[in-house]
């Protein structure tokens, strides 16, 4: 009877790593390929941006109240106290790092991000940069990293891999110019570097959320506090 539950739940588990690998895969196949498709429409980006807000959140809340898997996409469970003290460590450094760096790119004739600036503010979008924040952590850090760790996938390329697929993501659903989108991506690589390995390290999410904010803090002071303090 042992050997029979014992294979049972190895088989559940299996279908449950299978469901998770193939889902987060999808979602970001379809989002990319929303991205690409409304390029070339008067909706631009837009769409690809709202199911990468929506969709991300909901195939984890789905999985989390479906299946139980909140552990497994390391929603729960693990290191949350240290997750979270090194989380703060490493925003606060990013943080430092990134006000130095666009102090460096404006004092250097770089121009400021006019149209992010615009979306931020003229469609009040920047209220709704704690939901973005999660439905990033959920997909990258959590659903997907997760289950590539499960599967076998070597913890290093997951971290990089995992970070690659955020970074690129930005050209697929901002919608503001190339220039921009790469600045988005820069800015991005460090999060997924430093939210990787934190979440490899703790098996819990919500330091890797913790860093995003505080540098999500960071961007905004980029774009509408520094530019007045040095023009």
């Amino acid at each position: 009877m042992k050997s029979v539950k014992s294979l049972s739940e190895s088989y559940s588990s299996s279908e449950s790593l299978k469901a998770r690998l193939t889902l987060s895969f999808s979602l970001m196949g379809a989002i990319w390929i929303v991205g690409l498709v409304g390029h070339f429409t008067p909706l631009l980006e837009w769409p690809a941006l709202f199911l990468y807000v929506f969709g991300s959140i909901g195939l984890v809340l789905y999985r989390g109240k479906k299946s139980g898997e909140w552990q497994e996409m390391y929603l729960s469970g693990g290191d949350i106290r240290k997750s979270l003290m090194w989380g703060g460590i490493a925003g606060a450094v990013l943080f430092g790092m990134d006000i130095m760096n666009t102090v460096m790119y404006y004092k250097n004739g770089g121009a400021p991000m006019a149209q992010i600036e615009f979306i931020l503010v003229n469609r009040s979008l920047l209220y709704l940069f704690p939901v973005l924040i999660l439905a990033e952590e959920f997909l990258w850090r959590g659903i997907m990293f997760s289950a590539m760790i499960e599967r076998g996938v070597n913890k290093h390329l997951t971290v990089f891999l995992t970070t690659i697929f955020y970074v690129l993501n930005h050209f697929a659903v901002a919608p503001v110019g190339m220039k921009e989108r790469a600045l988005l991506g820069m800015m991005a690589f460090p999060i997924g570097i430093f939210g990787g390995y934190l979440v490899l390290k703790t098996k819990n999410v919500w330091g890797s959320v913790l860093v995003h904010l505080i540098t999500m803090i960071s961007m905004v002071l980029d774009i509408f506090v520094i530019p007045q303090l040095l023009f």
